[in-house]
């Protein structure tokens, strides 16, 4: 992880200073800056790895720098919020983001969950990696077909009607692991260690965002909701 870029976007010097000094101390090469036109701007020349942007920053706001990164970039992105609030957090994900933090949070909680999501996303670029893992994932390559939906897990990519669809890496891992198993119905739990790599309890909140803006992409009615259970993909 020595040579992972981040790119932090973070209003409060003493918080964007600390945690500066703290990712860095983990090998991190870290650009901080204040608000969210200088993040865009730095964004575009530098590339990062992966972008920590707190929701409330001046010049634009977390949200909206994150859907402007998410128009040009499938690189992961971390919201960060001063509330665990519904809104802040639903906003965030829908915008485009792979998970968030809510603060004051713990400096070995914040390098966790970046590293955490590096994994999923093979690290730079916002590389898919979505191929078998330590929990198994998906082994093994073909093309697998659901109705007018294509499935190419060798060449992570996905066709609907014969159209490709756009799929950020976390969409495209969450999908594996329907496509692993359609019919069978997985839990937001099972879902969260499988796609999100948390090996503790996480919000669920995450999951329901992450598959409304796969259906948006797939197909409304393509995965399930199992009332009180999870989901499932139809075969």
């Amino acid at each position: 992880m020595a040579d992972t870029h981040v790119l932090f976007v973070e209003d409060d010097d003493v918080i964007r200073e600390a945690t500066q000094l703290a990712l860095e101390r983990d090998g991190f090469v870290v650009t901080a800056v204040p608000d969210g036109l200088l993040g865009l701007e730095r964004f575009r020349e530098q590339r990062p790895d992966i972008a920590l942007l707190d929701v409330m920053v001046p010049g634009l706001d977390g949200v909206s720098l994150c859907r402007r990164i998410r128009d040009e970039s499938t690189v992961p992105v971390i919201m960060l919020s001063a509330r665990a609030d519904s809104i802040d957090v639903v906003l965030g994900l829908e915008a485009g983001a792979d998970d968030y933090v809510t603060k004051p949070f713990d400096g070995a909680v914040l390098v966790a969950r970046i590293r955490a999501v590096l994994r999923r996303f093979g690290h730079a670029g916002g590389a898919a990696g979505a191929g078998g893992d330590e929990h198994g994932g998906i082994e093994g390559g073909g093309l697998l077909r659901f109705g007018d939906l294509e499935v190419d897990t060798e060449g992570m990519e996905v066709r609907k009607g014969g159209e490709p669809v756009g799929l950020t890496p976390t969409e495209m891992r969450l999908l594996l692991e329907f496509s692993a198993a359609p019919g069978t119905v997985l839990s937001r739990d099972r879902l969260l260690e499988r796609v999100w790599d948390y090996g503790w309890g996480g919000d669920t909140r995450v999951v329901d965002v992450h598959v409304q803006r796969l259906r948006g992409k797939i197909g409304q009615d393509r995965i399930e909701t199992v009332r009180g259970f999870g989901y499932k993909l139809r075969g």
